[in-house]
């Protein structure tokens, strides 16, 4: 979010629509049925990436492997494009003259390319346009009658955001070069935490396990669930219980043995959640800083906003750990007292008061154990301190998604069931599930409120279908709402955020009239531009805006027009 306006240029991503359409027209998709024999072997070496980039070629330099995300065990290929480099990894394999070979990798990312070059007869390719989950590539080759290596790859396209791959196979014949270990029994977990509690459930962490490709819950010693991830909610219990959890790993070599156990136990009934934050909500930043916009304090705010975030936050010298010191002065003599009062009494109206950290000029960093620990300790503080109800996450140069996930699962824990958590990232964080801001909103999915993504100081960007949208439509809105409500966000987990006036931010304001369309057409159907969403939302949480200040300079016409029209959504 801009602390001050118009200094944030918009950025803009030059896809050129027409170059990606005859790209797709171009690209032919191969997908082999022919079942593996017995005794066949998969031919890549270091498939999972579990030994770095070890038997792999990436050019330009464009590869690195990374511990999330993974489709399996602790690592995967991340490549990067450029304007100049397709991002291409390679390996030459063994194979067997005049044999079917299967030729399959799981992906993440958009246009990803599968191939097998050199067979000595017809080389095979596969590709997908847009991957926001792990997404299974497979195709088929067969080897010349003297062919004994092919190389196998993956690509990404030119200007594009890093890829990612795991889990290669090459399975057919063995042709003289074997195949890796089969893997071991993994180790057991360790770390199991109890997060958020309500009175029906338990959502469960845990610390990854080295080449485990799933886990499983036990709750009171009987099989409970399995999972991918290393976290999981308990559900269907019942309020005011206590119950026992362990948690083990698991891959083909079979099951580790059960982890320590712990005791959680449920709230009473009717507790947990945030009963504070309302079906469709309403978000607003308040700022703590006078750059022009009307000076308010908290109690200027109307009551349309439902979630008030207070902005900002800022990094101290202790890496992770944020402060927060009210701008007396600049707010025209508003103390911490009143600030404090005023907090109570937006409480006491059913409102939640949330501490957002980052913004334009933020530089928090959690990248490790030690300042996920100092973030998670330093606003816990502060909330209580304050009084804030939970935290806005606003960071606009990246983030860790294993180190951040852990950070506010702590916070969490701390602050108890009726914690809030809000995010604003900026449109490219939510590009793809494999990104940063997307992962950790995953992550944290059982104890996040909403995800106001800022759909401005943006330029044109990819919707859900794949087609490039301008900023400023109503159809921006709604593709890449799209995005994250098909990404594993719930429709309560998502709210569109655009700016209260012209002066609230570089590019990418609307109308609030543009706005309710856009509501409308997410939750009912009606109001739509040239993109249909394949099936409507009537959950979406709502809307938010910067900032509270600036709608005031513009006699409050936004949240006068957003505000009723998201409380009256479905």
């Amino acid at each position: 979010m801009p602390r001050t306006p118009h200094t944030r240029p918009p950025r803009h991503r030059r896809l050129l629509a027409a170059a990606l359409t005859a790209l797709a027209a171009a690209a032919a998709t191969l997908s082999g049925s022919t079942p593996a024999a017995a005794a066949d072997v998969n031919a890549a070496r270091n498939a999972g990436y579990e030994s770095g980039l070890s038997n792999w070629t990436c050019s330009a330099g464009s590869g690195s492997t990374v511990g999330s995300p993974v489709h399996s065990g602790t690592g995967a290929l991340k490549a990067t494009p450029t304007a100049s480099d397709n991002a291409a990894c390679s390996q030459t394999v063994a194979v067997k003259p005049g044999s079917t070979y299967r030729l399959s990798a799981y992906v993440q990312g958009s246009y990803v390319y599968l191939g097998a070059s050199g067979t000595g007869t017809t080389d095979a390719t596969t590709w997908t346009p847009s991957a926001t989950g792990w997404q299974q590539l497979s195709t088929t080759f067969t080897t010349g009658p003297t062919t004994t290596s092919v190389t196998v790859y993956t690509h990404g396209w030119y200007g594009q955001p890093a890829y990612y791959a795991d889990d290669f196979s090459v399975l057919g014949p063995d042709g003289g070069g074997g195949t890796d270990p089969g893997p071991e029994t993994p180790a057991t977990p360790a770390g199991l935490t109890a997060g958020t509690v309500t009175s029906s459930s338990v959502a469960l962490s845990w610390n990854a396990v080295p080449g485990a490709t799933g886990y499983t819950v036990y709750r009171d010693g009987t099989k409970n669930q399995a999972v991918n991830g290393t976290s999981a909610t308990v559900s269907g219990l019942s309020p005011a219980t206590a119950y026992r959890f362990q948690v083990t790993a698991t891959n083909a070599a079979g099951e580790s043995a059960r982890s320590a156990e712990i005791t959680a136990t449920t709230a009473p009934s009717g507790g947990g959640g945030n009963p504070t934050v309302p079906r469709h909500a309403v978000t607003g930043y308040w700022q703590n800083f006078n750059n022009g916009a009307t000076v308010q304090k908290l109690s200027d705010v109307p009551g349309q906003y439902d979630i008030i975030a207070v902005a900002f936050a800022d990094a101290t010298t202790t890496p992770g750990a944020v402060t927060f010191s009210l701008d007396s002065a600049g707010l025209g003599g508003y103390t911490v007292d009143q600030f404090e009062a005023d907090i109570k009494a937006k409480q006491a109206a059913g409102k939640s008061v949330v501490l957002s950290v980052g913004g334009e000029r933020g530089t928090v960093s959690v990248n490790d154990a030690a300042s996920a620990a100092n973030f998670a300790g330093s606003l816990y503080s502060l909330m209580q301190q304050y009084g804030f109800d939970g935290v806005d996450i606003d960071l606009e140069n990246g983030l860790n998604p294993t180190y951040m996930s852990q950070a506010l699962r702590s916070l969490s824990q701390k602050a108890g069931g009726k914690f809030v958590l809000t995010m604003a990232p900026q449109t490219l964080d939510m590009q793809s599930t494999s990104g940063g801001y997307f992962q950790t909103a995953l992550n944290v999915k059982d104890i996040l409120t909403v995800v106001n993504m800022q759909y401005y100081n943006s330029g044109s960007m990819l919707g859900c279908d794949g087609k490039v949208y301008s900023q400023g439509t109503v159809d921006f809105l709604t593709a890449l709402a799209c995005i994250q409500l098909e990404g594993g966000l719930a429709p309560s987990q998502v709210g569109l955020g655009l700016p209260a006036s012209t002066r609230g931010a570089g590019s990418g304001y609307v109308a609030p009239s543009v706005v309710n369309a856009a509501l409308d057409c997410l939750t009912k159907g009606t109001g739509c531009g040239s993109f249909k969403p394949a099936r409507t939302y009537p959950g979406l949480r709502g809307a938010m805006t910067w900032s509270t200040n600036w709608d005031a300079a513009s006699g409050n016409a936004w949240s006068n027009a957003v505000g009723p029209h998201v409380h009256g959504l479905p």
